[in-house]
């Protein structure tokens, strides 16, 4: 079981965290986010902390949203901007993200999520097929479509939120990209839909929330669909060369549980691993963010 978390990344870090928040650095930004899986003590003082903030989300009380999520709003320091972009940089990747204020304290990007983009680059630079499909599913601002886009895939990407997908085609255009195919559907709904069409790709990414909502008001719980989602799936691989990124955020969710789910509903694979994807802060402590399990299949990486 591994432990994953982005290093050599000069626009993102965790400066401190305990006591139910994150203070983190995007860029020449600093942010105050509650964090609920920092159980522990901060390190800094809270002086530290407020004199080094640029902007504090607060949440409101009785405010969360039926999917879960903490509603608050976020409170700026003079000369905040609203919105400002952030570089990631992996061998001959290069991406830019927009970052911006959302109502749920999330800012555009996932950081510790750097280590499933490294790893879908190298797999679809390996793939023995030129252009490579890769699905996205729950794809967010487009971390992950990006790094398939920039290793030569052809990519496409589903996500159930209009405005979300627009602030995707903000990064791919920012990241000089092109030519994703945008889809806003719900992830279930479309997966069968390529079942029934024959449709095959070579890889598969997918980062379903613990809850959430289609785009004519489908219902996703992760614990009830997931089964259902992933036995779709698995009907997708192409047989000559293919990986598989699941990723989940749920609390309480073990990364065997991913790696189940992938042994159930996939061939038997050359190659799998799982763990914990964290973020270190400058005291050392590890905040867990995500479990994921991956794998490929009739693919080997060079070590160059």
């Amino acid at each position: 079981m591994k432990l994953l978390s982005p290093h050599d990344w000069p626009d993102y870090q965790l400066i401190d965290s305990g006591d139910y928040e994150k203070l983190e650095r995007f860029g020449k930004y600093i942010l105050r986010r509650p964090e609920p899986q920092a159980v522990w003590r901060k390190t800094l003082l809270e002086s530290d902390w407020e004199r080094q903030t640029h902007a504090c989300f607060r949440k409101e009380k009785g405010k969360a949203a039926p999917e879960g999520n903490e509603k608050g709003e976020w409170i700026l320091r003079p000369g905040m901007l609203q919105q400002w972009f952030i570089s990631y940089v992996y061998k001959t990747m290069k991406l830019r993200f927009r970052l911006g204020f959302t109502a749920f304290k999330h800012v555009g990007i996932f950081p510790e999520q750097a280590e499933n983009w490294n790893y879908i680059y190298d797999s679809v630079r390996i793939l023995p097929v030129k252009s490579p499909k890769i699905l996205n599913l729950f794809a967010y601002t487009g971390g992950a479509s990006l790094a398939a886009k920039a290793a030569g895939a052809d990519v496409v990407h589903v996500d159930s939120v209009k405005q979300v997908l627009t602030w995707s085609r903000e990064n791919m255009e920012a990241s000089g990209l092109d030519s994703i195919r945008w889809v806003c559907e719900d992830a279930l709904k479309f997966v069968k839909r390529e079942v029934r069409r024959g449709n095959r790709y070579q890889g598969i990414i997918l980062d379903p929330p613990a809850y959430g909502r289609g785009p004519e008001g489908e219902k996703w719980i992760l614990e009830d669909n997931i089964s259902a989602l992933m036995e779709a799936c698995g009907k997708l691989p192409d047989n000559d060369g293919f990986f598989c990124v699941l990723n989940l955020y749920s609390m309480g969710f073990s990364s065997l549980i991913a790696e189940n789910l992938l042994k159930d509903y996939f061939p038997l694979p050359s190659e799998m691993e799982c763990g914990e994807l964290f973020l270190p802060d400058n005291a050392g402590k590890k905040l867990p963010l995500s479990v994921f399990c991956r794998l490929r299949n009739g693919l080997i990486i060079h070590n160059s």
